[in-house]
């Protein structure tokens, strides 16, 4: 599946969602409409798109992306992230590229500063819900059909993410790094 249908999917769902998508409450039914909208298609294009989500997710796969996610979540662990990603891919292509490109931009989401909730781990598992939906076997057999479409390659992602490490916890760094969503998640008292 390529970049346009996958962002053509998951706009469908959020128009569907019809509501906010800002909350873990809006993302979640994102989440749900996505189930919805590949249950559809047909497996290997199932597995078409959790193909195109790793791609996409590769791309968030940043150092400066997890400090973003560490301010608005209040810390952020490696599930964390990933579900923060997930978050994020329920927010669309917009967001999510202007995000990719600055992690900073993010302080436009919206996002209310006391709602740490900025995940959605359901965005992760939409593709296996739809496969098993539609296919009738276990989330086993979507991973199976998954490696087999990746033809057994191993996981493409690099150990650590893309990038400048830097320490999180040091307020003086993310005031510098990402200005406009310290000011607001970590505001200088």
């Amino acid at each position: 599946m390529d970049r346009e249908t996958f962002w053509a999917i998951v706009e469908r769902a959020r128009r569907a969602a019809g509501r906010e998508t800002v909350t873990a409450d809006g993302a979640g039914a994102v989440a749900r409409q996505l189930v919805a909208e590949l249950s559809v298609l047909s497996p290997a294009a199932i597995v078409g798109f959790e193909q195109a989500y790793d791609e996409v997710n590769l791309e968030a796969w940043r150092w400066d992306l997890w400090a973003a996610a560490y301010l608005m979540r209040g810390g952020c662990s490696d599930d964390g992230f990933d579900y923060f990603r997930g978050w994020l891919v329920a927010q669309g292509r917009a967001v999510w590229e202007r995000a990719v490109a600055d992690p900073d931009s993010l302080a436009e989401a919206g996002v209310d500063p006391d709602d740490l909730a900025v995940d959605c781990e359901a965005v992760l598992s939409a593709a296996g819900d739809a496969y098993a939906r539609v296919t009738g076997a276990g989330t086993d057999a979507f991973w199976e059909a998954l490696d087999a479409a990746d033809g057994g390659a191993p996981d493409r992602a690099p150990a650590d993410p893309a990038g400048d490490d830097f320490d999180f916890a040091d307020d003086e760094q993310m005031r510098a790094r990402l200005p406009h969503l310290a000011a607001i998640y970590r505001p200088v008292e």
